[in-house]
């Protein structure tokens, strides 16, 4: 954010410094007052509304994190931190109010003739209007930014964006993991934190240059720390070889969504469960959070990937996420908190029958949390007309295929 605010805040400046030099050379001269003295007055009245509306943007996206954090999951404040709108209405209001004072300080030095301030006040003129529409864009925006369904579609977006990642290069571009041989050397990173990215095709290059096989250890969104392996190699390399597989890692304190597709789905299952806490107690927000990770699932392919199209890959073994990682990480806190509430755990029945409609390799995993769902509920609902209402959903959907979701 402080980037996108300071470029624009350099752009007011350097338009509010060169309007006297560019009226030097503006070939019309104006023989009448066309608003020349009155940008004095504008300029005033910009910077003073500029400087109040920045402060009150400021605060509203603040609470904005606060509310998100507190009601959703501290998760989603990365993906608010990131929105562009609010970026870019905080940095126009900001680049407004540099501009308004940089011109007030050379109107009152005398730096713009009558050309100047005409450049000048044509300048302002654009610049209100540029203020103008980012201003009912931001009123839009904010009457949203950072409520629960704001979240929930935002980290929805994020996770089905990695996700189609995912599917697309399961192994990142690499192979399919295989057993490591016992004489494979293990390298260890110096960094403590979460991998980030995994550079595959440096890997590739180094492994096809010096005849390694490598395996990886440590996928997006591992914490690794010196004591644990990122990788095994098979071969021999050097400390230059070695420095230069390290470097393919990228490691940093907290996990990100990029190219994590694991972190999407354990946000959206905070949210679910936070909304779950019997001091909460929003089955309703859990509905949709269980809709939003139906979506997200389905962007995986309906089929496993071909090894064959794998072959001409590079010596790099990837090991990638299975079925029951997902279904874990999406679903586990909204069983260990949902089941008590009839209507979420109906939704959840619902939607495991889907993934199990529409991915058929992942039928027996998705059939294996649909049976802990049913044992959960039977073992923790006391509302016998509850109990006999998911019984009756969950049959018809699993034993007969009567009912659709």
């Amino acid at each position: 954010m402080w980037f996108r605010a300071a470029v624009i805040s350099a752009a007011g400046i350097v338009t509010a410094a060169v309007s006297g030099l560019v009226g030097r050379y503006f070939p019309y001269q104006f023989p009448a007052d066309v608003g020349q003295d009155a940008v004095g007055t504008i300029l005033e009245i910009l910077a003073s509304s500029m400087l109040a509306v920045t402060t009150f943007s400021l605060t509203a996206m603040v609470t904005a994190y606060g509310s998100a954090t507190q009601l959703a999951t501290p998760r989603a404040t990365q993906l608010l931190r990131e929105d562009p709108t609010s970026q870019n209405a905080l940095s126009t209001f900001l680049g407004a109010f540099v501009f308004s004072v940089v011109g007030i300080i050379g109107l009152q030095a005398g730096i713009y003739g009558s050309q100047g301030r005409f450049v000048l006040f044509a300048g302002t003129l654009m610049l209100i209007l540029v203020v103008v529409l980012t201003l009912l864009r931001w009123i839009s925006h904010i009457t949203t930014f950072g409520r629960m369904s704001d979240v929930i579609d935002r980290l929805e977006d994020a996770a089905a964006s990695a996700m189609e990642r995912f599917a697309q290069a399961p192994h990142l571009g690499g192979r399919p993991a295989v057993p490591v041989p016992p004489e494979a050397r293990a390298l260890y990173h110096k960094r403590t934190g979460y991998v980030h990215h995994l550079d595959v095709p440096t890997l590739g290059q180094i492994s096809t240059e010096r005849g390694l096989v490598l395996h990886v250890a440590a996928l997006p969104g591992t914490l690794v720390h010196p004591g644990r392996p990122v990788l095994h190699v098979e071969g021999e390399l050097d400390e230059a070889d070695m420095a230069a597989l390290l470097d393919a890692f990228t490691i940093d304190r907290h996990r990100t969504f990029d190219h994590d597709p694991r972190l999407g789905l354990i946000a959206l299952s905070e949210v679910a469960s936070r909304a779950l806490a019997p001091a909460t107690n929003d089955p309703g927000t859990a509905i949709e959070v269980s809709n939003a990770l139906l979506r997200v699932l389905l962007h995986l392919p309906a089929e496993e990937p071909d090894a064959e199209a794998l072959r001409d890959a590079p010596s790099v073994h990837v090991a990638r996420p299975v079925m029951e990682d997902f279904l874990r990480d999406a679903f586990d806190p909204i069983l260990r908190e949902g089941v008590v509430e009839v209507e979420v755990s109906l939704r959840l029945t619902k939607t495991f029958k889907a993934l199990a409609d529409a991915l058929p390799h992942a039928r027996e995993p998705v059939r294996a949390m649909a049976r802990r769902l049913s044992e959960r509920v039977e073992a923790r609902q006391d509302d016998r007309d509850a109990l006999l209402r998911f019984h009756q959903v969950h049959e018809a959907l699993w034993d007969t295929g009567a009912e659709r979701a």
